[in-house]
């Protein structure tokens, strides 16, 4: 009776509350493409609140009056080479530094940075780098969005292929590119983005996971003018990273239609990727009448460069999984290495047994279920890496097979030049 009575005085107290006879509107539809008024009342909506954002970061005479407050507050005694603060000092430099300084003098920041200071103080350095590192993501992220024509919050492929097109003169590593190869440049490092980010192919990636990643860091780090030889070769969005695949890809094009064939791609790298492998990569892959343009092959020398890695391990296992079933078994194994075994044989090798081969790979991968292995498994097991290169490629086979061989190898060359030192 009680609960009734409550809940009938509830009710009528709920009726009578006119803002509960309207749901508030929390959708609001894209305008259509033939909408040209809307969309350019959206367009300039989204400028001016990037224009508003952008005006609320630090710029560069405010960092540099941030760090002489940071410095005129420090504590000692000095930590080694470290200039110190405490938090009461922190909290004043706060006060000091104005408004648009006020989310960096946080409780939550200060004990984020506390490490191991007998007297609880944080390092002034560490704490410039992480506000210059906040004020970049955010300088970053506005600089994205205003390449987001949809205004959702994603990059299309056309939209990064803009951005990177018009970042190229802002990178004085990039200076002695000839314009005619702007388009090849900007799909190779379009690539890059859109394999590792997009792994299911929507066709779109997240500003939030472009800037979470560490490929914006390796694109913009070519604004070094001094960026060493070795950093750039490993670097994919170098210009000598990117004339050497483009470089590649124009060798193996013997027939010069700008396009590659399944014979013509057999010679990558080392020659001996498998042919039933080569087959799978034409059955799967977009081709044209039969052949590979550059972007397709982007994607092929992306995964088999970064066998370690998880997309580039999903990339293989969709051409190792033939029928589709989300998993190896025994004869999917045995379909693959038999061409490994051909290969062998072609070169006067003797063919090692698969079953050997077979036992070896569940041994490394530990599926949860014995007689399959799935793609998780391979990522879960670390070392993917090899087992699809023992299956796609002699050369690969080769080295595994001959592992022990060559560490001894590698230890004797170090024992040598240990003693050459002494």
């Amino acid at each position: 009776e009680l609960f009734t009575k409550y809940y009938s005085e509830w009710r009528c107290g709920v009726e009578t509350d006119e803002s509960y006879k309207t749901i508030p509107r929390f959708y609001y539809k894209l305008p259509a493409e033939d909408e040209v008024l809307l969309q350019k009342l959206r367009e300039e909506s989204r400028a001016v609140f990037l224009q508003r954002k952008s005006r609320e970061l630090l710029d560069n005479e405010e960092l540099q009056n941030l760090w002489f407050l940071l410095d005129k507050h420090q504590v000692p005694p000095v930590s080694g080479d470290e200039a110190m603060i405490n938090y009461e000092a922190y909290l004043q430099v706060g006060e000091k530094a104005g408004p648009k300084c006020r989310n960096f003098f946080t409780a939550r920041v200060y004990a984020k940075l506390l490490s191991s200071d007998p007297y609880g103080r944080i390092s002034i350095m560490q704490f410039f780098n992480y506000v210059m590192r906040k004020v970049w993501l955010h300088q970053t992220r506005i600089g994205l969005s205003l390449y987001d024509v949809a205004g959702q919050g994603y990059l299309r492929e056309s939209d990064l292929e803009n951005y990177i097109l018009e970042l190229i003169p802002t990178l004085p590593q990039l200076d002695g590119l000839e314009k005619s190869f702007y388009s090849f440049y900007v799909c190779t490092a379009v690539r890059k983005f859109f394999f590792f980010l997009d792994p299911v192919r929507t066709g779109k990636i997240k500003i939030q996971d472009i800037l979470a990643c560490s490929f914006l860091d390796d694109l913009l780090e070519l604004r070094d003018e001094e960026l060493s030889k070795e950093s750039q070769e490993s670097n994919w969005f170098s210009a000598p990273s990117a004339l050497r695949v483009y470089g590649q890809y124009l060798n193996l094009d013997k027939d010069h239609n700008g396009m590659l064939s399944k014979e013509e791609l057999s010679r990558y790298g080392t020659a001996t990727l498998t042919s039933v492998f080569l087959d799978r990569v034409f059955q799967e892959c977009l081709t044209y009448d039969g052949e590979m343009d550059y972007k397709t092959y982007l994607d092929f020398v992306l995964a088999l460069e970064n066998r370690k890695e998880p997309a580039a391990l999903q990339y293989i296992f969709k051409l190792l999984d033939m029928e589709n079933q989300g998993y190896l078994n025994v004869f999917s194994l045995n379909y693959f290495f038999r061409a490994i075994q051909e290969q062998m044989k072609l070169h006067s090798q003797e063919p090692v047994s698969f079953q050997d081969v077979k036992d070896e790979i569940f041994d490394m991968v530990k599926p949860k279920d014995p007689y399959k292995i799935t793609l998780q498994d391979l990522v879960n097991s670390c070392q993917g890496d090899t087992v699809v290169s023992i299956l796609i490629d002699l050369n690969g086979f080769w080295t595994y097979e001959n592992r022990e061989v060559l560490v001894a190898n590698d230890n004797d060359g170090s024992n040598m030049a240990d003693v050459d030192d002494t």
